[in-house]
């Protein structure tokens, strides 16, 4: 099975917010709780460029090694995923995470953090029969019905890609190269002409 990945071309992501509504509203996630955010470098000023951020389901994912009751997992597909009824929110996933993907609902007493939330690739749940309480615990289950996620479907631009991650790069080669490097650039013809 091919592993699937998240890739976001920042040459084309205008800051816009549709991956984040969508994924919010999609799975009905709580107000604290962003599975996925735009962030900003250099706002403001030349060089400007914006991504989508969310959780990049690693190939060796550092959340899963710090989970002391191996409520983190990942499948065969590649995708990480939580078992919110195992996680106990101690938080070490989050101090683990480089893209601070782990979010905890902020609605507990005492600062009790709950269980943890991230981005599933909108592949639901850990069990296989995709119940109404995977669906409210979870979310959608669009991996199953062949779909993309939510987030890169929504992309008006297609800046943020999902899926075989093979695919992905290859997409994302072709645009590079179509964007202006080598003898596809605009004007190479006329600069280098070999007549």
């Amino acid at each position: 099975m091919a592993r699937v990945k998240f890739l976001c071309d920042v040459d084309r992501c205008i800051d816009c917010g549709g991956c984040v509504v969508a994924c919010k509203e999609g799975h009905h996630i709580p107000v604290g709780v962003n599975r996925r955010r735009v962030i900003t470098i250099n706002q403001g000023k030349p060089g400007e460029k914006s991504m989508s951020v969310s959780c990049m389901h690693c190939a060796d994912a550092p959340c899963i090694a710090v989970c002391p009751v191996d409520a983190i997992y990942q499948r065969e597909d590649g995708i990480v995923l939580v078992s919110k009824k195992t996680c106990i929110g101690c938080g070490y996933c989050f101090m683990a995470c480089p893209f601070g993907a782990p979010q905890f609902p902020s609605d507990k007493v005492f600062g009790a953090r709950g269980a943890m939330d991230k981005c599933t690739f909108c592949a639901g749940g850990p069990a296989d029969t995709f119940s109404e309480e995977e669906k409210n615990l979870y979310g959608q289950n669009r991996i199953a019905e062949g779909k993309v996620p939510l987030c890169a479907g929504m992309c008006a631009t297609k800046a943020l890609m999902a899926g075989d991650a093979d695919q992905v790069s290859k997409i994302y080669s072709e645009r590079v190269f179509k964007r202006g490097s080598g003898s596809n650039a605009w004007g190479w013809d006329k600069a280098y002409n070999k007549k």
